[in-house]
């Protein structure tokens, strides 16, 4: 059984979580949500030769039904693309890569100050030209967090998910924080939009009503199928970094958020694998420059 980390979105918190704010959720019956983003990586060097480039995008839609003040129940799609751009002509491991996503996020109340969240998720993550059904993987995000008192939520969270290369299960603990420090400074972990499984976390400070800044860095790896041509047929391919991410955002309205980000992606690393899972190459690549906006719109 592997640790596992996060991809794709390396933005935890830039974006809403996908059961929607409490500030959203105040109104009785359907919430909807549309939110997604474009960013571009760099090119950087690569261990075994020549330079690579990546262009990210992502785009989801969420529909949240609030039965009463405490428990709301949804179903959210997405659809993201990773685009690889390999320089040298013998080290092009993999290039477009799909995600696909369904969920159900269900939260509910436990007690005077104990809030359960389950969110069971299918996934589909594969290159183009392989069968999407060869990179599917499914499984649960659940915790349970209290109210400490009105500034501090925190509790504990787990998640189990299948594997691509065997019938193990990848379980790995989690913590779910949401501490309002101040009137301006908040420190909180979430899944933004494109996020992945993996630990994450964002410290936020707010400008005024409408602008905030933030710093989110977070463990991510993303886990595909390859297609039957390349350098492993039918094989898996993985990348795996620790982004580092300062954010400006503006939020004019409930409704609307638009945010710019920049950063760095730091400790990269690419991993080709057969299909069986046995390792063929592993390389390295240097500090990647990253940037992109995100958005999100709720009615």
């Amino acid at each position: 059984m592997k640790p596992c980390s996060a991809f794709l979105c390396f933005l935890t918190a830039i974006a809403c979580q996908i059961a929607l704010p409490a500030a959203a959720q105040q109104r009785l019956g359907w919430v909807s949500q549309i939110d997604g983003l474009a960013a571009y990586q760099g090119s950087v060097d690569l261990d075994q030769g020549g330079d690579f480039s990546a262009t990210r995008s992502f785009l989801r839609a969420t529909g949240l039904y609030r039965f009463d003040s405490e428990t709301s129940l949804g179903i959210s799609v997405s659809y993201g693309q990773l685009d690889y751009d390999f320089s040298a002509v013998d080290n092009q491991p993999w290039n477009d890569i799909h995600d696909i996503r369904i969920s159900a996020p269900l939260r509910f109340q436990a007690g005077q100050r104990a809030s359960v969240f389950v969110s069971p998720q299918i996934r589909w993550d594969y290159q183009k030209g392989a069968a999407s059904s060869d990179g599917r993987t499914y499984g649960v995000f659940a915790g349970v967090a209290w109210q400490i008192s009105e500034s501090l939520t925190i509790g504990p969270a787990f998640g189990a998910f299948t594997q691509l290369e065997d019938s193990g299960v990848d379980l790995f603990p989690a913590l779910l924080v949401d501490w309002d420090i101040n009137d301006r400074w908040n420190l909180n972990t979430g899944s933004g939009i494109g996020a992945t499984r993996g630990p994450g976390l964002t410290l936020s400070y707010a400008l005024n009503d409408d602008f905030s800044l933030s710093l989110s860095a977070r463990s991510e790896k993303i886990r595909f199928r390859l297609d039957e041509a390349g350098l492993a047929p039918n094989g898996i391919g993985e990348d795996k970094s620790l982004p580092v991410v300062a954010s400006l955002s503006y939020n004019p309205n409930p409704g609307v958020s638009l945010t710019v980000f920049a950063g760095a992606e730091f400790d990269g690393r690419l991993t080709l694998e057969d299909e069986n899972g046995n390792e063929i190459s592993r390389q390295g690549y240097d500090t990647a420059p990253l940037v992109g906006l995100a958005f999100r719109l709720r009615f």
